[in-house]
């Protein structure tokens, strides 16, 4: 079961690497891109699914401020990947640290009143603008809770704090000594996941402990920012924070306020969250280093320096492992042991970074609104769609998808280092959905059409045998009994040269003006025409065929067969070395295939007598036409007429061309070890193997013939002169003593044109693979000359047909000769069954 379904799998993925081959068109896949992006900018809002019993929920919010987290992690981190060194730290904060030795020292907690109080005038004689006190001193903690009062009420630097009040919380005042102005609110904002990404400023005023609504950090930065002459301010009728200056650039201009935008529900990678009160998006500064940090036990010995301390924003607060005064920060997920921040170094993000905005110019962060994003999303998805329509091979279009996010990242990441937080995880999931989505549609439709195709080959192998028994007139009689009606056939003379192009057949088309004829058969003819319609004058080549017998039931079923080899040369036309199908009519009983006119020379006009290839021109040919057989041979088509004059190296880039699929035999799959029902015999004597003169043709066959040219074209000669060769035992040839080649070439040609069908490749993809295991530095680079003069030269080769084609028209070259099967088979040298292996 596994290995059908693998086997299955290889087939559409052979199918979607066909060159030039759209299974679908670009209006599926932006009509994909634009239902993709709307899809996730829904779930980017959250979808829910109730089953009975269950409840599930779909959000992308995580994996955004998962993002979020990374790029804070990345643009915080030196270049050996280390968090940024104390010298990077803000030099206007530094922060006391309360560790678990000062505990131990002091020998409780909370610290009495008396050591605070003494901790706060060590401080103060070295004026600081303001220090910060995160730590609750509601109520008093003897001994020396007297000293303490006493300093609150004659100090104007000291800024402390409360708790708001909660639902079941009426919260923590703050010292009774102080005023409201020098009292902020420690509370923070915590994102579902526990960690925190934003910073609350403000907020709404409530019954409880807390007689502010300014945050900690807030008063802490605003004190700061008062020396420097710059006050808080509306920005907006709406209510925007905004920081102003009194003071004057050098030239008299007024300097620019900055403005502190609310943050939204839906900014960046937030969707509805809850941003009551007035809240700003926090962009961490360090890991560890955002301000230098010392003891309470350095401050009380008098070991930290004054400079330190005089004109910086002073935070005092527990840092010890044993006071649950930490949180997860963006950085918690990439340490050991989910490592969290102390509550005062969080404060001193704040304040750092709402002075840096300030006093730095340091862009704040912001994000894109919704149509924006909206905008960028489908950008990706196009991206995607498109990514996947127009790349083939698998690999390629891994490579391609992994490079894309790649660009992605590096372009969301550049953002965030200009403070832009935009979408990553939307815009990749909606590139790899959307290429994902075109690739499966687009698997669809070629399974459709391959259905499509089986259908047609079994319709054309029951006309073709059909349309040969009518010609031959076998079955006359039993349509005259299944019908119930007499048939009077008619046969169609022969065409006459035409004296001139007024001589030509009626004019099928006002579209197409002939301009010479270029070949002519028994019952056919083939011009250059031009195409009217098209604006470049564009020249075509018309393929007029004309059924051998004009009886309605004969032109009927030829009709048929018509209609379903232009439906498969449609196909066909979609590789870029096979010529494309432009147009297919019928008129008057008589057919006409127009199809793209390849300019250039056949592969006969290289082939002289004598003249003999090199290895490496050899193996060039056979890169060249196998990815063509491959591509026909996955559609079910056997081209069963691969002779040099079919194949023509094109003028404009040098490739090799297939021509010639007038006479395809489509082939059905075998299932259950039975063979492909017995045909009519095309093909060109040389170069059809035997299997093919009686009938049976496979994908083997056409890979015979090519093997025959690079023989042919090795030794110098002509494939019909070459069977004279074969092994009276075995039926294969022997060759390789007329031909300078290397072991390894030798031994795959051989197995190309072994008598036995089932001794050869079976895949030209085999073949393929064995060539590119051929060393080129090693093989023979030296021509061997012919034993006479190159202006001797015999003329190139041609090859002239000695099978049967088939019946119902024949529009090969006027030089071709059409003969029986049984004709052919009594020319043919060999006396062994291809079918048995047995004389």
């Amino acid at each position: 079961m596994l290995a059908k379904f693998s086997g299955k799998l290889r087939h559409l993925w052979s199918y979607w690497q066909r060159p030039n081959s759209l299974p679908i068109t670009y209006k599926p896949v932006i009509l994909l891109s634009i239902g993709v992006t709307a899809l996730i900018l829904g779930l980017r809002q959250g979808v829910t699914f109730s089953i009975p019993g269950l409840r599930l929920g779909l959000k992308m919010e995580a994996l955004e401020l998962g993002t979020y987290d990374q790029f804070v992690r990345f643009a915080t981190r030196d270049p050996n990947g280390k968090s940024l060194s104390p010298k990077n730290a803000d030099p206007r904060l530094l922060v006391v640290a309360i560790t678990e030795e000062d505990i131990q020292k002091l020998g409780q907690w909370p610290i009495p009143d008396g050591k605070m109080a003494e901790l706060l005038t060590k401080l103060e004689k070295h004026q600081p603008r303001v220090i910060g006190l995160d730590i609750y001193r509601d109520l008093p903690v003897p001994p020396g809770h007297e000293k303490l009062v006493k300093y609150l009420e004659k100090s104007d630097r000291l800024i402390a704090i409360c708790k708001l009040s909660e639902a079941d919380s009426p919260g923590v005042a703050p010292p009774k000594a102080l005023s409201p102005k020098q009292v902020g609110f420690s509370d923070l904002i915590i994102d579902p996941d526990g960690v925190i990404r934003r910073a609350l400023l403000f907020a709404r005023k409530e019954q409880g402990k807390c007689p502010t609504f300014s945050a900690f950090s807030y008063q802490l930065a605003s004190r700061y920012l008062a020396f420097e002459g710059i006050e808080s301010f509306k920005a907006t009728p709406e209510g925007a924070l905004g920081f102003r200056s009194s003071k004057k650039t050098a030239d008299g201009k007024k300097i620019k306020p900055v403005v502190f935008p609310r943050l939204d529900s839906n900014a960046g990678g937030y969707q509805g969250a809850d941003v009551a009160g007035y809240q700003i998006l926090l962009k961490y500064h360090s890991a560890e280093n955002v301000a230098r940090q010392v003891t309470l036990t350095q401050v009380l010995h008098d070991r930290v320096p004054g400079e330190w301390i005089r004109d910086r924003i002073v935070l005092i607060g527990a840092v010890a492992a044993s006071i649950d005064d930490a949180f997860y920060t963006p950085y918690s997920a990439a340490q050991n042991q989910q490592h969290k921040m102390p509550g005062v170094v969080v404060h001193a993000q704040i304040v750092s970074q709402i002075i840096r905005a300030v006093l730095d110019n340091r862009t704040l962060p912001w994000y894109w609104p919704n149509w924006a994003e909206a905008l960028w999303i489908w950008s990706w998805a196009i991206i995607g769609g498109v990514g996947a329509w127009k790349l083939r091979h698998p690999l390629i279009l891994g490579i391609s998808g992994v490079g894309a996010f790649g660009v992605l990242s590096s372009i969301s990441y550049g953002f965030w280092l200009s403070s832009g937080w935009i979408p990553l995880v939307p815009a990749a999931l909606s590139m790899v959905t959307t290429g994902g989505s075109v690739v499966v549609i687009a698997a669809y439709r070629m399974q459709q059409e391959r259905e499509k195709m089986l259908n047609w080959v079994k319709e054309q192998e029951e006309t073709i045998a059909l349309l040969s028994t009518m010609y031959k007139g076998n079955l006359a009689t039993t349509v005259q009994n299944s019908h119930n009606t007499s048939e009077t056939t008619v046969a169609t003379a022969p065409l006459c040269s035409p004296k001139s192009l007024s001589a030509i057949s009626p004019k099928f088309s006002e579209r197409y003006q002939i301009i010479k004829v270029l070949g002519q058969g028994g019952f056919g003819r083939t011009y250059l025409a031009k195409d009217s319609e098209n604006p470049a004058g564009e020249i075509c080549v018309v393929k007029h065929l004309m059924p051998a017998r004009r009886d309605p039931k004969f032109l009927e079923v030829a009709r048929r067969l018509f209609q379903t080899e232009a439906r498969i040369l449609e196909v066909l036309g979609q590789h870029e070395q096979i010529p494309t199908l432009i147009d297919y009519i019928e008129k008057e009983g008589e057919f006409y295939l127009v199809e793209e006119y390849v300019e250039g020379n056949p592969l006969s006009e290289e082939l002289y007598v004598d003249r003999r290839w090199q290895e490496i021109q050899v193996i060039d040919l056979l890169k060249d036409v196998l990815p063509i057989l491959n591509f026909i041979h996955q559609h079910h088509v056997i081209h069963r007429d691969i002779k040099p004059g079919n194949i023509i190296r094109r003028a404009s880039d040098g490739k090799l061309v297939l021509i010639d699929f007038g006479a395809v035999k489509q082939m059905l799959p075998t299932e259950g070890g039975k063979t492909e029902s017995q045909t009519v015999a095309i093909g060109t004597r040389g170069y059809a193997p035997p299997e093919q003169l009686v009938g049976h043709p496979r994908p083997a066959s056409d890979l015979y013939a090519l093997g025959m040219i690079c023989i042919q074209a090795l030794t110098g000669i002509q494939p019909h002169d070459l069977l004279l060769l074969q092994d009276i035992e075995t039926g294969n040839l022997n060759w390789q003593h007329l031909a300078k080649t290397s072991g390894e070439l030798a031994v795959i040609l051989d197995r190309m044109v072994q008598y036995h069908f089932s001794d050869r490749y079976q895949s030209a993809l085999a073949i393929l693979s064995d060539i590119q295991k051929l060393d080129r530095t090693n093989l023979d680079q030296i021509v061997r000359e012919p034993d006479f003069e190159e202006k001797t030269a015999v003329l190139p080769t041609t090859e002239s047909d000695n099978t049967s084609v088939m019946p119902s028209w024949n529009h090969l070259p006027v030089n071709d000769q059409s003969t029986n099967v049984e004709e052919q088979l009594d020319r043919h040298p060999t006396k062994f069954d291809p079918e048995t292996h047995k004389s």
